[in-house]
């Protein structure tokens, strides 16, 4: 992967907004481990300065995190208070124990855990214990070093003939939005930092459905990280996708990006055949290449997920929205097993392949030069 000169964003280009909303977290947990680490120290220094309520724990157990409703059975409640904590601790040495993420890259690594954005049909319910905080790891130089053993390759796009390209890849986004908190962590910088100064065939990766990119924007990435945007159809964005920036603020900051030179990417997710689908992905597809014509030496990928859910997901879920229109019919679904012999529901097989039959005629139609990495 070569060195390439950094392109300024061209005047008058669709952008994202100057000054994107950005989290406040009500309060921030802090252990005495993760003010061992100036990373860490860093980011309580952020929060206080936005005006969250730093509480210093005693131990480097979380505590402090049950709800505060009067009845600590309400989940509802519990989601809110942990929605607007935030905790800064260590990662385990369990956690920077490197394990495979198919179909999206050979290794997986974190950053943090949780996310602050309230999106209706959240992967992470179900997949992470406890209430949804925000973790944020303070050991940050201790978890970009321990990468640098998993450069020799892995088991998935390494072994790809069509994604051997990219290199060794990383994927930072598995448990978290990490660009939603990245103002208050600086961890995407210095991850970015890392990689650009990485000389081997490597790659980082990350989705988010953010928008505060100008900070990324001067970095010496070397075309070593890819940005994906997390897009939708705007009914669902504008349903189900709670606290997020909006589509248009999203496609502005891809372009920024792209214009920076960047390698840049969409992940269409969570694809679903709502009433009038065709037009709405079809809109959505034309509104992304508006905003990306004329990018200089554009490199566009697209990986496309369909809306799945597991019979825990889909509990948590509806504790968390009770009033959610989201379907989750069973009735309506397949069952598809996975490898540790539990299950999810799926779209049934010729629905699956009405929607793989259409996007692939309209990416081919309406985004020709995009690289389409896989569908799920």
């Amino acid at each position: 992967m070569q060195a390439v000169q950094q392109i300024e964003p061209s005047p008058g280009r669709v952008t994202a907004p100057r000054f994107p909303r950005l989290w406040v977290p009500r309060r921030v947990l802090v252990t005495p481990a993760a003010l061992e680490w100036e990373h860490g120290r860093q980011i309580v220094a952020r929060a206080e300065a936005i005006g969250s309520t730093v509480v210093h724990l005693s131990s480097n157990r979380l505590t402090g995190i049950s709800p505060t409703s009067s009845d600590p059975l309400d989940p509802r409640r519990a989601y809110a208070d942990a929605k607007t904590t935030l905790a800064v601790v260590v990662s385990p040495p369990g956690k920077r124990k490197l394990q495979p993420i198919p179909p999206s890259a050979d290794w997986q690594f974190h950053l943090a855990e949780g996310c602050p954005a309230h999106c209706q049909y959240c992967y992470l319910a179900g997949s992470l214990q406890g209430p949804p905080i925000t973790r944020i790891y303070a050991n940050l130089p201790e978890i970009l070093e321990g990468l640098r053993p998993y450069a020799s390759g892995g088991t998935v796009t390494s072994r790809s003939q069509t994604r051997a390209a990219e290199g060794v890849t990383f994927e930072a986004s598995c448990y978290t939005d990490p660009l939603g908190i990245e103002h208050l962590t600086g961890s995407l910088a210095e991850t970015i930092r890392f990689f650009g100064a990485w000389n081997a065939p490597v790659q980082m990766r990350f989705t988010t459905k953010f928008d505060a990119v100008q900070p990324l924007l001067a970095l010496k990435h070397e075309r070593r990280t890819r940005i994906r945007f997390s897009v939708n159809a705007q009914k669902i964005v504008h349903d189900f996708e709670g606290g997020t920036a909006t589509l248009a603020a999203r496609l502005g900051a891809m372009r920024l990006l792209a214009d920076s030179g960047y390698p840049v990417g969409l992940t269409i997710a969570p694809i679903m055949p709502f009433e009038g689908w065709q037009q709405g992905y079809t809109s959505l597809l034309e509104a992304v290449n508006d905003t990306l014509s004329g990018a200089h030496d554009l490199d566009l990928t697209v990986e496309m997920i369909t809306h799945r859910f597991t019979p825990g997901s889909k509990d948590v879920l509806l504790s968390w929205y009770p009033k959610t229109t989201l379907d989750m019919n069973e009735e309506a679904r397949t069952r598809k097993l996975n490898k540790f012999g539990t299950f999810k529901y799926v779209y049934p097989k010729s629905e699956m392949s009405e929607l793989r039959s259409f996007f692939t005629a309209a990416l081919g139609r309406i985004l020709p030069n995009a690289k389409v990495l896989y569908w799920t």
